[in-house]
């Protein structure tokens, strides 16, 4: 057992041990090899079955890792290009300001639709048509490309319908064409989970937080259960069973072997993964207020690291604490799963400095 698989498994076991966490997984590759593959804990507190490497958990934003990546590859391959008008694939977008809307625009999360339309609850999630036709219609918070705030359910759908329409595939499919069978990860990384491996998921909990109170006056752009991650929502069998690109059911080990398999070149050329990673816009997010650094479909930077550490570090975080890198610089493609969802990273950061101090030495 090399040296950094042993203390991150100390560290996770012993968050574990304290209550801190339920369940924890790690994954991480280096260089192609993977050198972290730790699990602590339970997939499910209230009967006790044990957490595995190879079990699956509902993951809420790291889905988009996934929905980017393989909008990459749907570019490299031909199917989509960046600059190409979204109304290109699909005429209705185009109505109230959105007709200079482009793909570039939806991977940066500036097009200008980071809310469902009202009319869209959690229930209406695995009607794709119904929400799709939805987007189509609404108006845009900003003109495409003038702002940036992160499209919390909208994303996959955006990306997913120009997909679907380029190839005729749903994401689903085209995740277990593309990444999954090809890398050897079926059971490990779904865009809706087949109805046979529900049993074998793991169970999410929810600690309590305290949220603000709900807003009565409109302002907020986000409705609540688009910003507050819900043990509810990632148990529910139809959540996991639709087919919703921003959010996955993954185990750490898929999402770093997709990772790895970027870096390694078996999804992207260098020279797209180059393009992929650099910065594409910058501003402030118009949802969560706070500064945002984009790349194509990615945030860009590891969480909790300095600034000048950051340059081409790229991958999102999922709410309640689940978390997923890529950094080509350092050859390292890093996931953490879990089940218990808590109102930070916390976790995902101790783990992460643990790797960077690591990594530092060698």
């Amino acid at each position: 057992m090399s040296e950094i698989q042993q203390q991150i498994q100390r560290h996770i076991d012993s968050l574990v041990g304290t209550g801190a966490e339920a369940g924890v997984q790690v994954a991480v590759f280096q260089d192609g090899a993977l050198i972290v593959d730790a699990v602590a804990g339970t997939a499910d507190s209230a009967t006790g079955r044990p957490l595995t490497s190879g079990t699956p958990i509902f993951s809420f934003s790291t889905g988009k890792n996934v929905a980017a990546t393989l909008t990459h590859m749907l570019v490299a391959r031909g199917f989509l290009d960046y600059g190409r008008p979204v109304t290109d694939l699909w005429p209705e977008f185009g109505v109230h300001g959105k007709a200079t809307a482009t793909l570039r625009h939806v991977l940066t999360h500036t097009v200008g639709l980071p809310a469902m339309p009202r009319e869209i609850t959690p229930g209406e999630l695995s009607d794709w048509s119904k929400v799709c036709e939805s987007l189509a219609a609404a108006e845009p918070c900003w003109r495409p490309g003038a702002a940036t705030g992160y499209h919390s359910y909208t994303f996959g759908y955006l990306v997913g319908e120009l997909a679907r329409r380029a190839t005729g595939w749903p994401m689903c499919e085209l995740l277990r064409e593309w990444i999954t069978t090809p890398l050897g990860l079926e059971g490990q990384l779904y865009f809706a989970a087949p109805k046979e491996s529900l049993p074998g998921l793991a169970r999410l909990e929810q600690q309590a937080w305290n949220w603000p109170a709900d807003p009565d006056d409109g302002d907020a752009i986000l409705a609540p259960w688009e910003s507050r991650p819900s043990a509810d929502c990632g148990n529910n069998g139809e959540i996991l069973r639709a087919d919703i690109p921003s959010v996955c059911i993954a185990t750490a080990h898929g999402l770093a072997a997709m990772y790895n398999a970027m870096l390694q070149g078996k999804l992207v050329d260098s020279v797209r993964l180059a393009e992929l990673s650099a910065l594409a816009f910058e501003g402030v997010d118009q949802v969560f207020g706070n500064p945002a650094r984009m790349a194509l479909g990615f945030p860009i930077g590891r969480i909790g690291a300095p600034a000048e550490e950051n340059s081409v570090a790229f991958g999102w975080p999922g709410g309640g604490g689940s978390y997923a890198y890529a950094d080509p610089a350092r050859g390292v493609a890093f996931a953490l799963t879990k089940t218990r969802l808590v109102p930070n990273f916390d976790t995902a950061l101790s783990v992460t400095t643990i790797l960077a101090d690591y990594l530092a030495g060698t």
